[in-house]
């Protein structure tokens, strides 16, 4: 068939079959560009729109002339601090070869000021060698200085040195202390002699204490032990005409509630102990009560009859005059009997009770308020509860001993005027007139 020719067909029908030219094509895009009628002026797109109003389109820009000013600063600081991170790692290599290089055995800085007298490097006051390192350059951005890191740490190092100690908190506290112990007190700066030297040291301090001490002509009271106070040493250690007893007790019973006597003690005027014994319990102990009375079953386990302690009580106490704290109940548990002309209760003494506001005062509050030592701390001893009651006895035993002869004194008199008169409903009365 490529062989057979096409007679009598025409050549323009065989191209109209075959498609457009190509230069047919490109006279067609040209038309159709003319009929647009864009225009393009210093970047900006115009285009017409069919109200006739003209719409401006921004294109990136193609040339380098159109590119900003601020694009080419951004552009020069990129460079910049690419330039100043070179320096500064040049900076620290050059500080790290220079601190291996300075590090040798240390030497006394006047040898070292010696030996480099010679030599054209500083040195510091400490005798160390400065070696000067360039400082990296500072980078501007439109004329203002960009500080570096070094340069930082630099000024703040100098506004440390310019600051005074006083504003760090380290500082200031150093400095209190040093106020306080540079300030010492004088005689004109304490007024105030009524007050006891013991209290202006608890309050102000030693220092002022001592000052008042002097003013008074008072020596400073060293600590004084519970027996220096409560027993006189040197005494006299047998029988006195007053004699103190306190007794320490056990608990009987389901609940322990029920006492019996575990232990009995007496002291003399001056505190020495006369008499204390252990009592063997009649009834099965439940409460040994050991935090409070110090009784242990070891203690009662050998003690004396109850009647033979009793008996040799009684015969101490008879015709003396018996001083204890609450000790009806010292007497109560004893089975004992004793005349109350001749008791003396400290917890009943009114002077006792006025001085400490209270209707009861306990043994302790009344050894630390007027006596100033502290007894019954932990476990209580009646010996020491024994000697704590006679001494306070004998703190006021001329007052106590007045009060009470002057209140039998009244009693007596009273009895022997009722005694006087004859009694109510005689027959005295039958002779009286107006009796018939």
């Amino acid at each position: 068939m490529s062989g057979v020719k096409l007679q009598g067909v025409d050549k323009a029908a065989v191209t109209k079959t075959r498609g457009p030219k190509p230069e047919e094509k490109k006279n067609k895009r040209r038309l159709k560009e003319k009929k647009s009628k864009r225009k393009v002026e210093n970047g900006h797109l115009k285009k017409k729109k069919k109200g006739g109003a003209n719409v401006n389109f921004i294109l990136p820009p193609k040339d380098s002339q159109q590119f900003s000013s601020n694009w080419k600063a951004l552009q020069e600081l990129l460079n910049q601090k690419k330039e100043t991170e070179n320096q500064e790692a040049e900076s620290t290599r050059a500080q790290q070869i220079s601190k291996k290089e300075t590090k040798k055995p240390k030497k006394h800085p006047k040898e070292l000021a010696v030996k480099d007298q010679g030599s054209g490097e500083s040195q510091d006051h400490r005798g160390k060698q400065i070696i000067d390192c360039p400082l990296p350059s500072t980078s501007k951005l439109n004329g203002d200085a960009v500080p570096t890191p070094q340069e930082k740490r630099n000024k703040e190092k100098r506004k440390k040195e310019l600051v005074p100690k006083e504003t760090n908190e380290k500082g200031c506290k150093k400095r209190k202390i040093e106020m306080s112990t540079e300030i010492k007190l004088r005689e004109e700066d304490i007024w105030f002699d009524d007050v006891d030297p013991d209290d202006i040291e608890a309050a102000i301090g030693a220092d002022a204490a001592e000052i008042v001490r002097k003013k008074l002509g008072i020596k400073k009271s060293e600590p004084q032990t519970v027996d220096s106070v409560l027993v006189k040493d040197c005494a006299f250690e047998g029988l006195t005409k007053t004699v103190a007893m306190d007794c320490e007790m056990v608990g009987v019973g389901e609940d322990g509630e029920e006492s019996i006597v575990a232990r009995v003690s007496l002291v003399n005027q001056y505190g020495k102990c006369i008499y204390d014994k252990y009592v063997k319990p009649t009834e099965r102990v439940t409460d040994y009560r050991t935090a409070v009375s110090g009784i242990r079953p070891q203690d009662i386990k050998n003690g004396e009859d109850v009647k033979v302690i009793q008996k040799e009580v009684s015969d101490i106490l008879r015709g003396r005059i018996l001083v204890g704290h609450a000790v009806h109940n010292d007497l109560k548990i004893l089975f004992i009997d004793h005349p109350r002309k001749k008791i003396r209760d400290t917890q009943k003494y009114k002077p006792f009770k006025q001085r400490l506001k209270c209707s009861r005062p306990s043994l302790r509050h009344l050894c630390e308020k007027i006596l100033n030592v502290k007894v019954q701390q932990g476990e209580h001893s009646s010996v020491q509860d024994a000697q704590a009651a006679m001494r306070l006895y004998t703190l006021v035993k001329k007052q106590w001993e007045a009060e009470i002869k002057s209140k039998y004194k009244t009693k007596d008199a009273v009895q022997n005027e009722d005694k006087g008169k004859p009694k109510a409903g005689t027959n005295q009365n039958k002779f009286h007139p107006d009796g018939l």
